[in-house]
């Protein structure tokens, strides 16, 4: 199997630190580089956070850059406490990598540098807000060209929210990036939703064997998933969406599918935008499935997975 090089961009939350050791596990990806994103937690904590998971899996080799810390146009008026105060269930690390250990260019120099290095062979997967890809195709508008394809974990279609009413997080974190990402990239996109991530829950008794495994990795993930758990059976948890039936970690959808093509069992091809301006539905990923907006290029939005494979993979980032 060829070797798939994958450029991820993060604002690394529990799920984002799940996603980034699902692809260092799997010996067909070689990840050119991780940039940081403002979103989950504080620019600094989520550089702190991929340090820290570089750690824990051995991995020193791959560069880290620090990137937006806030969003295109305005702070971003949205917070969660789901993944803890630091983004990593608040779990003190005394002897986590320090911020000495970031590269010095910044991460859309850097993400543009290396789509140019490796033109048409890099797959960029977007775990966080868009605003760092929005700066890279602002700066050099030929960045979507360079990409093989891009996945994105964000944006809805059934205007199911889960930070507004109708908002998911990553796209409502920073709206008027993911509308210019979604309006300026021709590369190839493919979107797993929130909704997708909900509907292909894992089982409760999946995620117990999953972080019982006898390594560094699985103490490390149960340790800084505990705060989401407890958070989620909170009464200011979302109850109904992240527990139901099962354990959700959304990034790892839009992972695995940059991992495995046939991990994805059926797209819907659709032009896609983001509501910029409704009181209700600001962020909201918008299906124009009426094709109204006259789009040329469409995304490929995530609707059926081989949870199988999926697990596989999601078992194998552990061990």
């Amino acid at each position: 199997m060829a070797e798939k090089l994958l450029l991820i961009d993060t604002d690394c939350g529990v799920d984002d630190a799940q996603a980034i050791m699902m692809a260092l596990a799997q010996p067909t990806v070689r990840v050119l580089g991780i940039t940081c994103c403002h979103g989950n937690t504080s620019i600094d904590n989520v550089c702190r956070n991929v340090l820290r998971v570089l750690k824990v899996c051995n991995i020193s080799k791959i560069p880290v850059y620090r990137g937006a810390s806030s969003s295109l146009l305005l702070e971003s008026t949205i917070t969660t406490d789901y993944h803890g105060p630091d983004g990593l269930g608040g779990v003190p690390d005394l002897e986590a990598p320090g911020l000495n250990y970031l590269q010095k260019e910044h991460a859309v120099t850097a993400m543009i540098q290396i789509a140019s290095q490796h033109a048409g062979k890099v797959s960029l997967v977007a775990l966080g807000p868009l605003t760092n890809l929005a700066l890279a195709v602002k700066i050099d508008p030929t960045f979507p060209k360079k990409l093989k394809d891009l996945y994105i974990m964000g944006g809805n279609t059934e205007s199911r929210g889960n930070v507004t009413a109708c908002g998911e997080f990553n796209f409502s974190v920073d709206p008027e990036a993911a509308y210019v990402v979604l309006s300026e990239y021709i590369c190839p996109t493919y979107i797993a939703t929130w909704e997708y991530a909900c509907r292909h829950r894992l089982p409760w008794e999946f995620y117990e064997i999953w972080v019982s495994q006898d390594t560094a990795k699985a103490k490390f993930m149960k340790k800084i998933f505990e705060h989401t758990i407890k958070y989620s059976k909170s009464e200011h948890g979302l109850k109904e969406l992240v527990l139901g039936s099962g354990f959700v970690s959304c990034d790892s959808y839009a992972m695995a599918a940059a991992i495995d093509d046939n991990i994805v069992k059926e797209y819907i091809e659709c032009a896609v935008s983001v509501e910029l301006n409704g009181k209700l539905s600001r962020g909201m990923m918008v299906m124009d499935y009426l094709e109204l907006l006259k789009k040329e290029r469409k995304a490929f939005v995530m609707k059926s997975c081989d949870m199988e494979k999926f697990k596989a993979i999601v078992m194998a980032c552990l061990k």
